[in-house]
C-alpha cells in the first residue's frame, strides 16, 4: 500500500527549528524526516526513561522480568509501527504515538493517577493523558521560545495529535468536567493549535492505531506476566461459573456485552496454545508454548485490524490522519476485552494488591504535602523556578503536582522516608 502524504500543515512546529551548529566539517546534512526526528526526541527524553521505574500492573521490583511502563511503551510502539506500516501511515509517527501514550503516567500508574487527581482538586485535577501533552509541550525541556517560556520537545502538529488519545479538553459543551481528556485548561491554547483543521471530536488515525496497540499489548502481555508469576490461570476459561463472573466484571470495567465475552472465551478455548497455557507449569516446553501464544495472539489482533481496515478502504492510495478510521472486528475486540478482564480479576483485585495500592496513595498524599509545605526549597530547580513565577496558589499547586507526577517510584519512596523522618523529629 502507498504511504499517506502528510502535508506541510501536519509537519509544522509551534516554533521554527534552527539548524544544528556542531556538525562535523564537511559532513552530509541531517537527512531525517520530521517524524523520525520527533520520534528521536521522545526516545531520548528523560520523561520516557523515567517510565522504567513506574508500575505497569505490578511494581518494577516484583519478579525477575517485570514489565514496567517503559517496556510496555516500547511494545506498544512496536505494535503501532507494524500496524501503521501495513496501512500506509508513517511508521515513525505511529511508533512515536505508542512511545508517548503512557509518558504522562505518575508513580504507581492508574492508582497514582487517582491519588494525584485528589491532590490537584483545587487546580483542575490530574489526568494522565493531559499530563502527556503537558510533558511534550512544556515540561520536557528542549526548546525555549523568544519570551523565555518552555515549549517542551516542540514536536510537529501531527505528532502531538497522534499522542492525543482523547481529542478534547477537560470540560464538555455543557460545562461539565470530563472523566478523560487530553489537555488541562491552561494548555488549551497549544492544544487548539494542535487541532487546527481537525474534525471536532475525531481522533487522528495514528492515535486510533496507538489505542488499539495499547489494548493488544496490555491484554496479551499482562496475561503472559500473570501466568508466569502464578497470579493468573487460563483454566478459568473452562470454569463456566467463574467465567460468567469474569464476563460480567469485564463488561462493567471495559464495556461490551457479557454474552459477547463468553463467546470470545469459546473461541479462545478452541486454540491449542490456549489449552497449553491453561496447564502451565513452568518447564521449557511450557515457556516456549506461552511465548508462542503471546506471539500468535498479537499477530491475530494486529492482522485482524489491518485486514478489516484495508477492506473498508480498498481504493485509498494511503491512509492517515483523518482520511480513514481504524476498523476493528467485534469478535477480536471481545477477545481482547476478555483477556484484559482476566488481568483485572486475578491481579488487580487481589487483596494483597489492593492493600498495597492503599499504601501507594498514602505515600503520594504525604509526599505532595511535604513538597508543597516546603516549596520552593523542596522542589527540583526546574520546578522551583516555575513555582516562584506562578501567579496564584492554584498555579503553585499545579507545579507541585507536576513535580510529583515526574518522580520515579524509587525517588518518591526516598522522599517519603525523608518526610516521615522529619515529621517524627518534629513530633
Amino acid at each position: 500500500m502507498d504511504r499517506y502524504r502528510y502535508t506541510t500543515h501536519d509537519v509544522e512546529r509551534y516554533l521554527p527549528t534552527p539548524a544544528k551548529h556542531l556538525g562535523y566539517v564537511g559532513a552530509l546534512p541531517d537527512g531525517r524526516e520530521d517524524f523520525d526526528r520527533d520520534r528521536a526526541r521522545v526516545l531520548h527524553s528523560a520523561a520516557l526513561r523515567r517510565l522504567a521505574d513506574k508500575t505497569q500492573v505490578v511494581g518494577p521490583g516484583e519478579g525477575d522480568t517485570p514489565r514496567t511502563r517503559l517496556t510496555h511503551s516500547l511494545e506498544v510502539g512496536q505494535i503501532s509501527r507494524g500496524i501503521g506500516t501495513a496501512l500506509g501511515l508513517d511508521p515513525d509517527l505511529c511508533e512515536l504515538a505508542g512511545l508517548t501514550h503512557d509518558i504522562g503516567h505518575p508513580p504507581y500508574g492508574h492508582n497514582g493517577e487517582t491519588a494525584l487527581d485528589a491532590v490537584a482538586a483545587d487546580c483542575g485535577g490530574f489526568e494522565g493523558n493531559a499530563q502527556t501533552l503537558r510533558i511534550l509541550v512544556r515540561l520536557e525541556p528542549k526548546v525555549i521560545g523568544p519570551d523565555g517560556a518552555s515549549h517542551g520537545l516542540n514536536l510537529t502538529r501531527a505528532s502531538l495529535d497522534a499522542a492525543a488519545k482523547y481529542p478534547w479538553g477537560p470540560v464538555d459543551a455543557a460545562g461539565d468536567r470530563r472523566r478523560k481528556y487530553s489537555c488541562y485548561a491552561e494548555d488549551l491554547p497549544v492544544f487548539d493549535w494542535v487541532r487546527q483543521g481537525a474534525p471536532e471530536g475525531r481522533r487522528a488515525m495514528e492515535a486510533q492505531v496507538m489505542d488499539w496497540a495499547d489494548d493488544v499489548a496490555y491484554s496479551v502481555h499482562d496475561v503472559e506476566d500473570g501466568i508466569l508469576s502464578g497470579r493468573i490461570s487460563l483454566g478459568v476459561l473452562w470454569d463456566l461459573v467463574e467465567l460468567a463472573n469474569l464476563a460480567d466484571k469485564g463488561a462493567a470495567a471495559f464495556g461490551g456485552d457479557p454474552a459477547e465475552l463468553l463467546e470470545a472465551a469459546n473461541r479462545l478455548r478452541e486454540m491449542d496454545l490456549v489449552a497449553r497455557a491453561a496447564d502451565f507449569r513452568g518447564g521449557l516446553q511450557d515457556l516456549v508454548a506461552l511465548k508462542a501464544l503471546t506471539s500468535e495472539l498479537v499477530s491475530r489482533y494486529v492482522t485482524a485490524a489491518v485486514t478489516a481496515t484495508r477492506g473498508a478502504y480498498p481504493n485509498a492510495p494511503g491512509l492517515g490522519r483523518f482520511s480513514a478510521d481504524l476498523v476493528l472486528p467485534a469478535p477480536v475486540v471481545a477477545e481482547v476485552t476478555l483477556l484484559k478482564s482476566v488481568a483485572v480479576l486475578y491481579v488487580m483485585d487481589q487483596k494483597r494488591h489492593l492493600a498495597n495500592q492503599d499504601r501507594q496513595r498514602d505515600r503520594i498524599y504525604r509526599v505532595s504535602g511535604y513538597l508543597a509545605a516546603g516549596a520552593p526549597g523542596t522542589l527540583d530547580p526546574l520546578f522551583r523556578a516555575w513555582w516562584i513565577e506562578a501567579p496564584d496558589d492554584g498555579a503553585r499547586l499545579r507545579v507541585v503536582v507536576d513535580q510529583v507526577a515526574s518522580l520515579t517510584e524509587s525517588r518518591l519512596e526516598r522522599i517519603d522516608r525523608i518526610a516521615r523522618a522529619e515529621s517524627a523529629a518534629w513530633g
